[in-house]
């Protein structure tokens, strides 16, 4: 046997084989004949020439794939060769095709060689502690600067997840040829821990986490360059998110940052426009798509971690509320002071840093449990009659006391989150029912008084929110009570009411300093006065002659 070798054109295959036997056979008989064309080729039809094909060379698939794999086994997979101290480029100089292909050549021989033999341990033993000092940084953080969320194992879960989740997906994109790590949302990080914590703990994660991204990607360069400024565009056009126009707005703002820092970076190294990856600004729109799974996912991590977001705020706040129209309806009284409540306290929280969204919403539903009993209470009293009269002082103390703890089991029943729960427990502390303790000691004033019967059970405020909305409770109800509403009545008022909780130490829990307190005050006794000016009286209409 011998092989010799042949263009696949030399051969026939049954249709061109009898396409040749017809033809010949038509140019013999045209040559010996005078009968014309279609007699010719009718007899050709009717001696039905295809009975008589038969192959003669036979396909030998193992001896074929024999072949094919001997070529390709004498392919050589390089071209050229690199001695040892050979300089494939220097600095400043523009990279051509061929030193490409050279610096292509030596990323894929090195990273070949990483996990093999002995390096393999090195090589693990070095991510491991890259991967380590990252988060024992974040440990310290965390401790030194955010203790409260240190202190809870569902709030440093979530975090962990957070950056776990994204450095996974980094570690999918790098070691695949279709996943590019440009369509992963890494903005999605810093925007739903700003929304649930705050804009430092927030860019200190995003970096963090784009930092150990960095080592499994291709250009780490390019790639911190490009999503560090991303995570602060991020939290920039998303301060505060209370609608979903907000959440457009905010992806439109990061495709554009995508596309011009990559273009801007494209141009500073390649110095040529048409070297833009154009594919790339496809993967850019792609990222900003999947940042509008921010809503959703906000939704699912409040409920599965018991956070709270501005959004859920908002919602809560609606005055259609079924909780607050039942207050509406059944409590008037309390809930006109619940709005005057929580303008008082949000107007004081914006001046001294705070969630502002976060108070008013605790000050409308702060007095909830007085549902449950309306009429005890003055503000509901419109046609004259109290109850109290003819209850003994204990008793009535009782009855008040007790709306706060109605209005814990009310919220509860309700599900209302355990941010607005606090504002309930914490609006009156630990103070006495004072009207009722005072009138019982002025009556009796040498028996003996259980004080507890006149106190509420606490806790006393440990946000700088709660704090303020216990002041602007004791000072909105204690207003209604001025014979006169004269500048010096109201400082007054202000001033004895806070100082008299300071006092009683219910503010000593609360991280709320001396001079956040004075500029409290100031609000109070601004937004009173705006309140209660003195009005115009008009002047009735005389009646013409």
């Amino acid at each position: 046997n011998f092989a010799e070798r042949n263009e696949l054109g030399q051969y026939h295959n049954y249709p061109s084989a009898y396409q040749y036997l017809a033809k010949a056979l038509s140019a013999y008989i045209s040559n010996r004949s005078e009968a014309n064309r279609a007699t010719i080729d009718q007899f050709i039809n009717e001696l039905q020439l295809n009975k008589y094909l038969e192959a003669n060379l036979v396909y030998d698939e193992e001896r074929s794939m024999q072949e094919k794999e001997k070529i390709l086994a004498d392919i050589s997979l390089t071209g050229g060769i690199v001695l040892s101290g050979q300089r494939i480029i220097d600095t400043g100089e523009l990279i051509s095709e061929e030193s490409g292909k050279i610096l292509d050549s030596l990323k894929t021989e090195y990273e070949g060689r990483l996990g093999k033999g002995t390096n393999h341990y090195f090589v693990l033993l070095g991510q491991i502690l890259m991967v380590s000092f990252f988060f024992v940084i974040i440990y310290f953080f965390l401790y030194f600067f955010r203790n409260d969320e240190f202190n809870n194992l569902k709030s440093v879960f979530f975090l962990l997840m957070m950056v776990v989740t994204m450095v996974v997906l980094a570690q999918v994109a790098g070691k695949s040829e279709v996943f590019s790590p440009y369509i992963i949302p890494f903005a999605i990080l810093p925007i739903i821990v700003r929304v649930f914590f705050d804009s430092r703990l927030a860019f200190f994660l995003h970096v963090t986490t784009i930092l150990l991204s960095a080592f499994f990607v291709s250009n780490s360069f390019e790639f911190v360059i490009i999503q560090v400024p991303i995570g602060l565009v991020a939290m920039y056009s998303l301060y505060r998110m209370v609608r979903r126009s907000q959440l457009v707005r905010a992806a439109v703002f990061i495709i554009v940052s995508y596309s011009l820092l990559y273009t801007g970076l494209a141009l500073w190294q390649e110095g040529d426009i048409s070297k833009i990856d154009y594919n790339m600004f496809f993967k850019i729109v792609i990222n900003g798509g999947l940042l509008l799974l921010v809503y959703p996912m906000i939704y699912i991590f409040e409920k599965l971690f018991g956070f709270l977001s501005d959004v859920t705020l908002v919602e809560l706040s609606d005055t259609n509320h079924p909780v607050l129209r039942r207050l509406a309806e059944k409590a008037p009284g309390t809930f006109q002071h619940s709005i005057q409540v929580g303008n008082l306290a949000q107007e004081a929280v914006y001046t001294i840093g705070g969630n502002p969204l976060l108070v008013r919403t605790g000050a409308m539903y702060h007095d909830i449990g007085k549902l449950s009993a309306p009429i005890f209470f003055t503000e509901n009293q419109a046609n004259g009659i109290n109850p109290h009269a003819d209850l003994p002082y204990e008793e009535s103390a009782q009855i008040i006391i007790s709306h706060v703890e109605s209005g814990v089991k009310l919220a509860q029943k309700e599900k209302l989150p355990r941010q607005i729960i606090d504002f309930i427990e914490t609006h009156h502390g630990t103070m006495k029912a004072k009207y009722f303790y005072n009138s019982y000691l002025n009556e009796s004033p040498d028996a003996e008084v259980d004080v507890t019967l006149f106190s509420y059970p606490g806790p006393t405020p440990f946000s700088k929110e709660t704090a303020v909305l216990m002041m602007a409770d004791s000072v909105e109800a204690a207003s209604r009570s001025l014979k006169s509403y004269s500048d010096n009545e109201i400082d007054r008022l202000v001033e004895s009411i806070i100082d008299a909780q300071i006092a009683d130490n219910q503010l000593i829990e609360a991280p709320i300093t001396f001079k956040e307190i004075t500029l409290v005050k100031d609000v109070f006794k601004q937004k009173l006065k705006n309140i209660y000016h003195a009005r115009i009286e008009y002047p009735e209409l005389k009646n013409k002659k």
